[in-house]
């Protein structure tokens, strides 16, 4: 090959390969978002929240090392939710401790700043939304808006449940956000939060939505069947309460929680639905308070086990532990036992899901439940009540009986008498006395057997004839009381003889 072929075939090469990778960075550097008009046009809209209190913070654990304890309540707070107690002071600000059960002073204790947090304007009078936990136990809150501009607000209610609070500050003309869908929110999508973590007000971040309805997510009393948006944009203490905006500059959730064992950003970061927080504050608006609808029922995910176990299809639904006196659940005929498949002819997933639509619904409302039943579907039509504040019923101690020994499947029994059977508030059912192998996992003497697979239990005669017939190659359904009364579906395997 002469140098004038060499020349050309490595021009060629060259110019071939500057017009493969040319055309290539374009395309990424197209594809990429451009969040500046967002920020421009929405960031007016969203305020720093800065809380004063008399009393000092709780908690019972220690600081990271190299965190300043006087930064921030809103730290502290995520503390008490997602770390664990690991035997220090009972009070963070003092390096001392507190004794428990020490008498606090009578004197009256000056406001001194407590924390740290976000919100954002939904109405241009005036009216916002953060956390419930940012304005927790402040006696004074403090918004500050992007121009600097100071308002006390009035903090107008508050939701635990659903960690969502409402507050409002006088004037007119304020920025406000607009608000999105959030079931058009697509896993994969690109948002964005803006707030004030660690006090750094105004902050973007950026990232996508990891997964759509996670439930369960806090370990507090966030537990009102809220299905979280989460997300991987970083979001730290101070970002709660802070608004997690889509591409298009809408709102489609309230940054709320993150998931870490350090106390810093990891990865997770949990958003309250745009609808959800709309739908209470709606409320709190109108009445200063929430109103849930209620069925009084316990109830739970069906895992697969737990569906193998009932003979059911597959793992959807919620299944039903437990069943309250002179409610709309037994009024309506629900017993334990029963898999909820649909709700006004929409099938749900799980319990979170059937508490946050039951939860949604106006009390006196008549709803119609898709059930599973002992191998067959059914509809029953309920009236839904109002949730009350209901203290929890204590159960006596079962009486201590004979030792028995455990039969084919661990488990002793023996029949109740008339005041066991009132001290569980059941109508029938057998005492554990004994277990042994695999059930000792799940069960201890003391609890009662209410219901083994699909079958309901009455003696200790019945359970024992019951347990010879089981095909010990498929796991064991049990409908429980344990020792406090509260029921319990749990599912176990034993090995075949």
């Amino acid at each position: 090959m002469n140098k004038t072929i060499k020349s050309f075939v490595a021009g060629a090469l060259i110019s071939v390969g500057a017009v493969l990778f040319v055309p290539a960075q374009n395309s990424v550097a197209k594809d990429l978002p451009d969040f500046v008009e967002l920020v421009e046009k929405q960031g007016p809209a969203v305020v720093n929240i800065s809380t004063r209190s008399r009393s000092p913070a709780g908690g019972n654990f220690n600081l990271p090392d190299g965190i300043d304890p006087e930064q921030s309540e809103e730290f502290l707070e995520f503390f008490r939710r997602f770390m664990p107690d690991r035997g220090g002071r009972t009070d963070p600000r003092d390096p001392r401790g507190t004794a428990p059960g020490a008498p606090k002073s009578k004197t009256p204790q000056p406001l001194r700043p407590s924390g740290q947090g976000s919100g954002f304007f939904i109405g241009s009078d005036g009216l916002l939304l953060t956390n419930a936990h940012v304005i927790a136990k402040a006696d004074e809150v403090t918004v500050t808006l992007i121009d600097k501009r100071e308002f006390k607000a009035k903090v107008l209610g508050s939701d635990e449940r659903s960690d969502i609070a409402v507050l409002k500050i006088e004037g007119a003309a304020f920025p406000k956000v607009t608000i999105g869908d959030t079931n058009k929110l697509r896993v994969g999508e690109w948002v964005v939060a803006i707030g004030s973590p660690f006090g750094f007000r105004n902050t973007v971040t950026a990232g996508i939505v990891s997964a759509k309805g996670r439930d369960e997510v806090s370990r507090g009393p966030n537990s009102g069947g809220v299905q979280f948006i989460q997300t991987d944009v970083a979001v730290n203490p101070g970002n709660s309460g802070g608004p997690l905006f889509n591409v298009r500059g809408e709102v489609v959730g309230v940054n709320s929680q993150i998931y870490s064992g350090t106390g810093a950003y990891q990865g997770i970061s949990f958003a309250i639905p745009i609808d959800e927080a709309i739908r209470i504050s709606d409320q709190i608006v109108k009445s200063g308070r929430v109103s849930r609808g209620r069925l009084g029922v316990r109830i739970q995910d069906v895992t697969k086990d737990v569906a193998e176990s009932l003979g059911f299809a597959k793992a959807q639904g919620a299944l039903v532990q437990d069943v309250e006196v002179d409610t709309p659940a037994e009024k309506a005929g629900l017993q334990p036992g029963d898999v909820i498949l649909k709700v006004d002819g929409k099938a749900v997933e799980g319990s979170s899901e059937t508490t946050r639509i039951i939860g949604g619904t106006k009390p006196g409302t008549a709803v119609k439940l898709s059930i599973w039943r002992n191998g067959a579907t059914r509809e029953i039509t309920a009236v839904v009540a109002e949730v009350k504040d209901e203290k929890k019923a204590e159960v006596k101690k079962a009486k201590a009986k004979e030792a028995a020994e455990p039969g084919r499947l661990g488990i002793a029994v023996s029949d109740l008498d008339a005041d066991q059977k009132k001290q569980y508030k059941v109508k029938d059912g057998v005492l554990v006395e004994a277990v042994s192998g695999t059930a000792e996992s799940i069960l201890e003497a003391g609890f009662v057997i209410t219901r083994v697979n699909n079958t309901e239990i009455t003696t200790a005669k019945q359970f024992e004839a019951l347990a010879a017939k089981l095909d010990l190659k498929k796991p064991i359904g049990l409908q429980l009381r344990n020792k406090k009364g509260e029921p319990q579906f749990v599912t176990f395997r034993v090995e075949a003889e």
